[in-house]
């Protein structure tokens, strides 16, 4: 059994209000929790992991090349691999959520990568 106390838990926070905390996984999934301000919105990007997004506060919109949805609290999408997509805070208060990763990745995906 592996534990992860949130609070030592590793973070990655490119801009204020908009974090990410690693959860237990391994390199079959991950779990990551994240929260984003009002208004945030990641790029336009996709990667090789299959991605599961749950919300557990606020509002959140998921967009792809060639559709969108509002997800709410406990609403959940799900993107396949390669699947071009941006997820943005379109609520006006904090969200909350969690994105599964399959097969599992690091943060390396945002740290390391070319815009």
């Amino acid at each position: 059994m592996r534990n992860v106390d949130f609070a030592e838990a590793e973070t990655y926070e490119p801009e204020e209000g908009w974090r990410r905390v690693s959860l237990a996984g391994s390199d079959q999934f991950t779990f990551e929790w994240f929260e984003k301000p009002p208004g945030h919105s990641s790029p336009m990007h996709d990667h090789e992991n299959e991605q599961v997004c749950v919300v557990l506060e606020g509002e959140i919109t998921v967009y792809t090349e060639d559709d969108s949805v509002t997800l709410e609290r406990f609403d959940s999408v799900c993107l396949e691999a390669w699947e071009s997509h941006r997820v943005e805070n379109t609520g006006d208060e904090r969200a909350v959520a969690i994105d599964v990763f399959a097969p599992g990745r690091g943060f390396d995906f945002w740290t390391d990568r070319e815009e």
